[in-house]
């Protein structure tokens, strides 16, 4: 495990989630991207993880379960998953985009999923834990009111 923001891909289908996770190691710098097929597992694993903090890339439609169901699940161990999260569906319906819309999740791609479109939403994440990085080194006492937290 990296000291750095993973990214967490979690897609039933085995040659999504490769694709999906060789588009993102492309270019992302910034952690490790762990994938998964098995939504159990990433489950396990992020209930397991010491760090509360990742991106994710979640599929609507986990084998009988729901992209929405994971997240909520792992929501008390990283409480700003729906925040953090790309949603990906191979119909982004109506009902599709009111879920996300009701779980605070603001990044949805229709596969098949375009390059750019994934790199400028896992970016837009990562941007949010850069500029309060940058802050917290910037300003001291700003620091220090979070270290109390």
């Amino acid at each position: 495990m990296s000291d750095g923001l993973d990214v967490i891909v979690v897609d039933d289908d085995p040659s999504t989630c490769e694709v999906i996770s060789e588009i993102i190691t492309s270019f992302y710098t910034w952690g490790d991207v762990i994938s998964f097929t098995d939504v159990n597992e990433a489950i396990s694993y992020c209930l397991n993880r010491n760090l509360g903090v990742a991106i994710f890339v979640v599929d609507v439609f986990l084998k009988g379960k729901s992209g929405f169901y994971f997240l909520d699940i792992i929501e008390e161990k990283f409480p700003t998953v729906h925040e953090d999260t790309v949603m990906i569906t191979g119909n982004a319906s109506d009902d599709i985009v009111d879920m996300c819309v009701a779980s605070d999740v603001n990044h949805l791609l229709e596969k098949p999923i375009k390059t750019y479109a994934l790199q400028l939403a896992v970016r837009s994440i990562v941007a949010k834990y850069l500029k309060f990085t940058k802050r917290l080194l910037q300003n001291p006492a700003f620091a220090d009111s979070v270290s109390k937290f």
